[in-house]
């Protein structure tokens, strides 16, 4: 159902909890949105005025750090959690970033890494001597920036599930003014300041980035001395591990994932719930257990915290062509069994989920189609099947080997992985409604619409080759994914997870292999026009993300190329 225009909400908005995030354009006057694109310019203003003080005038005024954002109105209050209703803005948007016309061609690349999604020989000619993470810090080491905490962060907060972090808005917002030690701990808000500059991009905002990066790389020591701080530390080690990924610096990118899963693991963040494990108790237990959570809201927040690295080590070990970091077999250490996740709103009104020991994952494998629980079906959950599904996908047609033909049981797989994306994608909002979901879902059920195609890509696109039926499940599929971006529209583009770029490159590879074939068919090369105007489908939807996300754009290279007959 789409919006029905009353005021001061929708009808959609009011009856899933968000009637104060509610907002759309009717002419009458000026969106939230459009206001605080304005409150931004005037920021990026005073930034360049707080940096050259003699070129501004006497009697500026400057901001005082310890006051309230200026995004907060007057009515605001600490104990107002989640209320977006409070603030004089929308959060809905945030700076332009950069047109993919004007990146540093640097940026375009990653480490050279070999994947079958990354060309090394691509890489390997180009110069990253002055791009290390290590330069880059120490260059900005002595700089400062002006008291943009609270800037940066509303500026984070509309793109926080972009990002992976699910977390009580209110409680981060009031922790810049709780006393040090109750605050979240700097490697985390630095991460935020991080990524708010990151996506400030072409912005004067976007100078400070590289600051925000030394500073988080600094904080990460500290935050290892502290157990209750355990949960900031995997949040930020997610969120540095995404930021290096969707730039293209794919080993430094691999290297926090497998961080924030070892994190995760040690913590038991995988086993939320669950009785504790007494196997040879002695004195160093202890020092890995987490306090225990103060409320259920606490506790939700590790819940999402443990998904957010479930789906940031599935999805990307696929692209970094590593196996997958977090473990989950029935060995007692090393069963997931965290419930799963839900919205934070629904820790908040304690509607809690309480696990029960029971394995999560593995449980949706075999009992798919049968279970009559009415958990795991929010969109949080499903992003986490998805994330699985693709995975799995991935690692099943892999295996595939001659020998695996004799004993059938790679076909029996097979089959039934198959069967398992197709009802996986029947529990899904249908295509047709999504376009009229509340902003955050339809931006997590486009993701999840896409990571569904693109498993089925990833299972079949190996066979393609010398199996028919291959080859159109993975053509099918590619072309589902186009439909899919239909639904994106230029102001969705940047709130998309990077990793839908990644399931758009996989169905460009399928058709890039499609238009090889007609074109190289015997005796007289077939009508290709229809695969090239898939093509030049998906590279009009991924220029639009490569303008945000450097890795996106070096796939934008190789469509282009592939177009341009090169």
């Amino acid at each position: 159902m789409r919006c029905d225009g009353s005021k001061p909400a929708c009808a959609q908005c009011v009856r899933a909890k968000k009637g104060d995030a509610c907002e759309y354009d009717d002419g009458k006057g000026k969106t939230r949105t459009q206001i605080m694109r304005e409150h931004i310019a005037r920021l990026e203003m005073r930034v360049r005025e707080l940096e050259n003080p003699e070129q501004s005038a006497p009697s500026m005024t400057l901001f005082d750090p310890h006051a309230l954002s200026p995004y907060y109105s007057e009515s605001s209050s600490s104990s107002s959690y989640g209320s977006p209703g409070k603030l004089s803005y929308s959060a809905s948007a945030s700076p332009t970033p950069f047109p993919l016309g004007e990146q540093d061609p640097r940026m375009l690349s990653p480490l050279s890494v070999t994947t079958p999604d990354v060309d090394p020989a691509t890489w390997e000619s180009l110069n990253f001597a002055d791009m290390s993470s290590v330069s880059g810090v120490n260059a900005f080491s002595g700089m400062e920036a002006p008291p943009l905490d609270h800037i940066l962060l509303e500026i984070f907060i509309p793109h926080r599930q972009q990002c992976g972090l699910d977390v009580h808005v209110g409680r981060l917002r009031d922790s810049l003014s709780l006393p040090p030690q109750e605050q979240r701990h700097p490697v985390l808000m630095n991460a935020i300041y991080l990524w708010a500059c990151y996506l400030s991009r072409p912005g004067s905002l976007s100078q400070y980035e590289q600051l925000y990066l030394s500073r988080t790389m600094a904080s990460l020591g500290d935050a290892m001395q502290f157990t209750s701080k355990a949960v900031d530390l995997i949040q930020a080690c997610c969120m540095l591990s995404l930021y290096y990924l969707s730039n293209g610096r794919l080993m430094e990118g691999s290297y926090y994932s497998a961080a924030a899963c070892t994190l995760a693991v040690q913590c038991r963040l995988h086993q939320v719930g669950s009785v504790a494990q007494q196997i040879n108790p002695d004195i160093w237990d202890a020092s890995f257990e987490l306090p225990p959570p103060k409320d259920n809201i606490e506790r939700g927040e590790r819940i999402a915290t443990f998904w957010q690295v479930y789906n940031l080590d599935r999805c990307w070990s696929v692209v970094l062509r590593r196996p997958a970091t977090l473990p989950d077999s029935d060995h007692p250490l090393a069963s997931i069994t965290t419930p799963w996740p839900q919205r934070i709103e629904d820790y908040e009104n304690e509607d809690l989920v309480v696990g029960g020991g029971s394995p999560t994952i593995r449980a949706f494998f075999v009992q798919q189609g049968q279970s009559n629980s009415l958990n795991g079906f929010s969109t949080v959950a499903l992003r986490v099947k998805a994330s699985a599904l693709f995975e799995g996908a991935n690692r099943l047609s892999s295996s595939w080997s001659p020998r695996s033909l004799a004993s059938g049981s790679f076909s029996e797989n097979f089959t039934a992985f198959e069967h398992s994306i197709v009802r996986f994608a029947t529990t899904l909002l249908p295509l047709h409604q999504v376009g009229g979901a509340i902003p955050d879902d339809k931006y997590a059920l486009i993701v999840i619409h896409s990571l569904a195609h693109a498993s089925m890509i990833r299972l079949h696109a190996p066979f393609m080759r010398d199996d028919g039926v291959s080859r159109d499940k993975s053509i099918r599929a590619a072309r589902s994914l186009i439909h899919v971006t239909k639904l994106v529209t230029d102001s969705d583009v940047e709130f998309l997870d990077p990793v839908i770029g990644l399931c758009w490159a996989s169905a460009a590879t399928v058709l890039e292999s499609e238009l090889t074939r007609l074109q190289s068919s015997w005796p007289d090369p077939l009508n290709t026009m229809e695969v090239r105007g898939d093509l030049e489908a998906l590279l009009f939807v991924m220029s639009k993300l490569g303008a945000k996300f450097p890795l996106v754009a070096y796939h934008c290279t190789k469509v282009q190329s592939c177009l341009d007959g090169e």
